[in-house]
């Protein structure tokens, strides 16, 4: 009697040898439910819906004897590392882009649709992560979350700005967000100035004034 991996077809004189055989579709199949495996299975769909015109649904077994699995696995999980904003419309954008597939996880790229992407935001997202980014800041230092702008460490909230946590939204209409501006030094202010665009935001908020009155009011009652 032989027992016989479902995954490689590959046949073993012992039951116990079949249990810690590992092989490479069997992997695949274990870390099936893996957030970053999953965003890459998504992210796989898309590509098919939206490069090669496939009506077919393409299941979690095409994506993993798929010749693309590894490539895109590794976006998912960079997806997963760097915490990245809305991942549908980030695969959308890299389509639309024309970004090769083995581009996908360079920081230079996300960088270039973040800045895109948090132009075109509905502002209720924007509101809703700041408010997550100072709830995990009143977590982390016990003090109130809506005084993070103001008292949050300023290369902390550098870097709040450029992953996208805090929009320009929020620092151009709050008064803990001008404090924020205000305080930054010469090379923190360069960091952050790509997302800030005064000329765009200017005419962003021109056009869009019940926007602009929105997010204001709800920042002004939530205390930033």
């Amino acid at each position: 009697m032989s027992f016989v991996c479902n995954h490689c077809n590959k046949s073993f004189l012992k039951e116990s040898s079949l249990i810690v055989h590992s092989c490479e579709p069997r992997r695949r199949q274990q870390e099936k439910n893996e957030r970053g495996v999953q965003l890459g299975f998504q992210s796989y769909i898309k590509f098919y819906e939206l490069m090669q015109g496939s009506a077919k649904l393409k299941t979690f077994d095409d994506f993993a004897g798929s010749s693309y699995y590894r490539a895109f696995v590794k976006f998912g999980r960079y997806c997963v590392n760097v915490k990245v904003i809305n991942p549908p419309r980030f695969v959308e954008w890299l389509l639309k882009q024309n970004k090769k597939i083995d581009q996908w996880c360079r920081d230079s790229i996300y960088t270039e649709y973040l800045i895109d992407y948090l132009k075109i935001e509905a502002v209720d997202d924007v509101l809703l992560r700041a408010i997550e980014y100072g709830l995990d800041w009143e977590d982390t230092t016990g003090n109130l979350s809506h005084d993070c702008l103001r008292y949050g460490n300023s290369n902390a909230l550098t870097h709040a700005v450029v992953s996208g946590r805090i929009s320009p939204w929020v620092i151009y209409n709050s008064a803990s967000g001008q404090e924020f501006l205000s305080n930054l030094n010469t090379e923190q202010l360069a960091i952050v100035w790509p997302y800030l665009d005064v000329d765009f935001w200017q005419k962003k908020f021109k056009d869009y004034p019940a926007d602009q009155e929105y997010v204001k009011e709800m920042l002004k009652k939530a205390g930033w």
